[in-house]
């Protein structure tokens, strides 16, 4: 059962900001959520346990899973400095 990969504006708006090559490297993680949302590598937020986060390279996927309606909710995308509370 495939998920619907849905993208916040906030994240989107992340995506553009970051490098080709970055890009295409984020792009295919959120893309294999549509098939498996919580891959091996995936783990929940201690202080949302709502939210989920996929690590790429030096980048964080952050995104919720919503079940009942088979959707995948890229929340953001952020790089291992920056701090997750502020969202």
């Amino acid at each position: 059962m495939a998920y619907t990969i849905v993208v916040r504006d906030d994240a989107r708006k992340a995506l553009g900001r970051l490098d080709p090559a970055v890009r295409r490297q984020v792009g295919r993680v959120i893309d294999r959520l549509a098939d498996n949302p919580r891959p091996g590598q995936a783990t929940r937020l201690v202080t949302d346990p709502g939210t989920w986060r996929v690590k790429t390279g030096d980048w964080r996927i952050l995104y919720e899973i919503h079940d009942d309606r088979l959707i995948v909710l890229v929340i953001d995308v952020q790089h291992r400095r920056t701090d997750y509370r502020r969202r």
